[in-house]
C-alpha cells in the first residue's frame, strides 16, 4: 500500500499523535499542553488545575487535506474547582467554546465567502448555511487584536454577500504578505467607506505605514478608505474586475462593427421560401396551402425524372446536343474536341 507524507501547519503547542483514514475523511489525534491554573466559570476564582480525564473524545472540523475534510480528535479534559466543585471543560487553544470547528476553519470559511454567499460555501464544504452564518457572527462580535509587531506589506479588502438577493454585506480585510497563505485580519458590517475604515483601524499606525499595496474592487468606497489611511500604498485592481471591463469593451466594439446582426430581430414571414424549407411552424390554415404548393412543384419534377430513367437514349441525345455533337454521332465523338 502506498504512503504519502504531507506537511501540516499546526498552532503553537499543538502536536499530532496519531492518524486514521475514515472513508473520505482524515482524522488526526492531537494534544496540547494542559494548563497549570484554571479560572472557574462559576465562582470566578483562579486556582491550581484539578484535571479529570474522561474516556470520550471530542471531534472538531479542520482544514481540508488533499481536497477531503479533516478532523482533529482530542481527549476530553475537565477542571474541578476546589472551592465550589464546579466542573468545566478545559478548552483547547485551537477552538472557541460550543463550536465544532477550529479557528483556522473559520478563517477559511471567510476567505471562501469572498465572491460567494452562505449557501454556496455551505454546499462546497458540506456544512449548513446556519453554521456559515454563525461563523460570520462570531467573527463580527470578536474584537480581534492584531499583533502590533506583525509585518504587513500587502492587504486585500473586499465585500462578501451573506445571502442571495439580500442586502447583507460585510467587509473583510486580509493579509496578502504571503500570497500562498492569506489570512483574515478584520471583519466589519457593511460595504461602504466606513466599513473599510473600521477594518483598517485594527492595524496600528506603524503597520498602516508599512503597507505597500492594497487589493480592492473598482468601487470608490474602499479606495477612498485605503488612500486616506494607507499613506504609502498604491491600489491594485482585482484581475477579475479587469477581465470584466475588458470583455465589456470588446463586446461594445463587436456590436459597433455588426449593427445589423446585433440589432433586434423583426418578426415576419420568409419571402420566397416555403415554410417547410425553413422549418417554421405555420399559422393554422397555412400548413395545407404550403404542403399543396410543395407537392405541386415536386410532382412534375418526379415525372420528368421517371421519363428520363425509362428512356436513357433520349437523355443521351440531350447530353450530346448540349455538348455540341450532331444528332446520330457516337457519344465518345461528342465528348472529345
Amino acid at each position: 500500500m502506498a504512503s504519502v507524507t504531507i506537511d501540516i501547519d499546526l498552532p503553537p503547542g499543538v502536536e499530532v499523535t496519531g492518524y486514521e483514514r475514515h472513508g473520505e475523511g482524515h482524522g488526526f489525534e492531537v494534544t496540547w499542553p494542559w494548563p497549570e491554573r484554571c479560572l472557574c466559570d462559576c465562582c470566578h476564582r483562579e486556582e491550581n488545575a484539578q484535571l479529570e480525564l474522561k474516556n470520550t473524545v471530542q471531534v472538531v472540523r479542520d482544514l481540508d487535506v488533499l481536497g477531503q475534510p479533516s478532523f482533529w480528535i482530542y481527549q476530553t479534559v475537565f477542571h474541578r474547582c476546589p472551592r465550589c466543585y464546579h466542573r468545566q471543560h478545559v478548552m483547547p487553544p485551537f477552538k472557541r467554546r460550543d463550536v465544532g470547528y477550529t479557528y483556522r476553519f473559520e478563517k477559511h470559511v471567510l476567505a471562501l465567502l469572498i465572491g460567494s454567499n452562505e449557501e454556496e460555501v455551505a454546499r462546497r464544504l458540506g456544512i449548513s448555511a446556519e453554521t456559515v452564518a454563525r461563523i460570520v457572527k462570531n467573527q463580527l462580535a470578536e474584537a480581534k487584536q492584531i499583533d502590533p509587531k506583525r509585518v504587513i506589506t500587502d492587504v486585500g479588502i473586499d465585500e462578501i454577500s451573506l445571502k442571495k438577493r439580500h442586502k447583507l454585506y460585510v467587509t473583510v480585510l486580509s493579509d496578502w504578505t504571503n500570497p500562498d497563505q492569506p489570512e483574515v485580519l478584520a471583519v466589519a458590517t457593511g460595504r461602504d467607506e466606513a466599513a473599510g475604515r473600521a477594518c483598517l483601524e485594527k492595524l496600528s499606525a506603524e503597520q498602516r505605514a508599512q503597507v505597500q499595496t492594497y487589493r480592492a474592487d473598482l468601487g470608490p468606497a474602499f479606495h477612498k478608505a485605503c488612500k486616506a489611511m494607507l499613506p504609502h500604498a498604491h491600489g491594485v485592481a482585482d484581475r477579475f474586475h479587469v477581465a470584466k471591463l475588458f470583455n465589456e469593451a470588446v463586446d461594445a466594439e463587436r456590436k459597433k462593427n455588426h449593427p445589423c446582426v446585433q440589432g433586434e430581430a423583426v418578426g415576419g414571414g420568409a419571402e420566397g421560401i416555403s415554410l417547410l424549407a425553413v422549418g417554421v411552424s405555420p399559422r393554422p390554415g397555412q400548413a395545407d396551402r404550403a404542403r399543396s404548393a410543395a407537392v405541386g412543384v415536386l410532382v412534375p419534377q418526379a415525372a420528368e425524372t421517371e421519363t428520363a430513367v425509362r428512356h436513357p437514349g433520349a437523355l443521351q441525345g440531350d447530353l450530346r446536343h448540349g455538348l455540341g455533337s450532331p444528332p446520330g454521332s457516337s457519344p465518345t465523338h461528342g465528348l472529345v474536341p
